[in-house]
């Protein structure tokens, strides 16, 4: 999957930016400040919704205008998704998304027709982003892990989306029921059908995170092997062990109805990195948060690829502040061997480029970029 045409209009500092980047890497430098990572931002919107900096009415729309643009033009395997082998020989065919988002609505096509549901947009285009907040991936809440397993089941598994969806309206309607003290013959046709959905969500969770693993741990054996053998665990959100979600979600009834939401189920599922050489999460330092976040990113893009016969675009923004100038050329040497399309920004080029790889560079200056 590579990127060939992304236009963006009324994002941060632009009024009107097309870009036609290189199949292989791309490098997208300028003065702190300049917009480079809004390009990154663009991307990242169209296939997450959402910008890896905020909530689009926080300041991605540029001051004075209603509403921002994005289209992103792009080649995938036509055949991705049936069987990795044949995808990976497969001809390619071009795709097209465009969303327009005034901070509270959108609208938003794909391949020429209208898109009804967000999620059917942000589940045409994989991109895996690597910014200075991702070291939240590890040390932050569950919410952002939560979506990290569920984004990457949406490119891989083509049934999850609806599961995920028809869990997300029962919990819905669960919550709406406590607010209101429902009756209990209310909730039990709303418990039974959000253990009908939770059940397979969970091991769908479970068993995606299972095939991260050998990635995950040869990766961050690589990028940060002070941390010993690592392993990836998964939360289900109740005593799975125990007992089923149906009986979980009666025994909690009358907390719940206290509380007026739901305690237990996916929603509340997370994981956790279990180390060799420290205690757990909360010994990491800064650095060593990112390299973890990092290695379970670049485990994901690796396990797309593998199960999709195609690999993500990769956006790193400013990489070389985020790691020193061994671990940038441990990670690009990987990238560059896989093939994948890759964008990097950064006031200059990282460390550990190969003379030989196909680059394309680009400058931004005063909301202008050029190359």
């Amino acid at each position: 999957m590579h990127v060939t045409r992304l236009e963006l209009r009324n994002l941060r500092r632009f009024v009107e930016l097309r870009l036609d980047p290189s199949p292989g890497l791309n490098l997208i430098t300028g003065d702190n400040g300049a917009g480079k990572t809004s390009v990154l931002e663009a991307l990242h919107l169209m296939a997450y919704g959402r910008s890896f900096r905020g909530r689009v009415r926080d300041g991605l729309i540029r001051d004075g205008d209603q509403a921002l643009e994005v289209f992103v033009e792009w080649q995938e395997r036509l055949a991705a998704g049936a069987d990795a082998q044949t995808a990976a020989t497969a001809p390619e065919r071009t795709r097209k998304a465009g969303m327009r988002h005034s901070g509270e609505d959108w609208t938003g096509r794909l391949d020429g027709s209208n898109v009804a549901q967000l999620g059917d947009l942000c589940a045409a285009l994989a991109v895996v982003s690597f910014e200075p907040g991702s070291h939240a991936l590890i040390t932050g809440g569950g919410e952002s892990r939560r979506r990290y397993l569920d984004w990457g089941l949406f490119h891989v598994e083509q049934d999850f989306l609806p599961l995920w969806r028809r869990y997300a309206r029962a919990l819905k309607q669960r919550n709406a029921l406590l607010k209101a003290r429902a009756r209990d013959g209310q909730l039990d046709a709303w418990d039974h059908e959000l253990a009908e959905a939770g059940e397979p969500l969970s091991r769908r969770r479970e068993q995606y995170l299972e095939q991260l693993q050998p990635r995950f741990a040869a990766l961050l054996s690589e990028l940060a092997p002070a941390l010993g053998p690592s392993r990836l665990d998964y939360v289900p959100g109740w005593r799975r062990d125990e007992l089923p979600l149906a009986d979980a979600l009666l025994l909690a009834r009358e907390r719940d109805l206290v509380a007026g939401y739901s305690s237990v189920g996916p929603h509340r599922a997370d994981w956790r990195i279990v180390f060799g050489a420290i205690p757990g999460r909360e010994a990491l330092s800064r650095g060593q948060a990112k390299l973890t976040a990092l290695s379970t990113l670049l485990a994901q893009a690796e396990h797309h690829a593998a199960a999709r016969g195609d690999w993500p675009v990769v956006a790193l923004d400013d990489l070389a502040s985020e790691l020193d100038r061994q671990h940038q050329g441990r990670v690009l040497a990987r990238l560059q061997s896989s093939g994948a399309q890759v964008f990097i920004t950064g006031t200059e080029a990282p460390n550990g480029l190969d003379p030989t790889t196909q680059l394309r560079r680009f400058h931004v200056e005063h909301g202008v970029i050029s190359g």
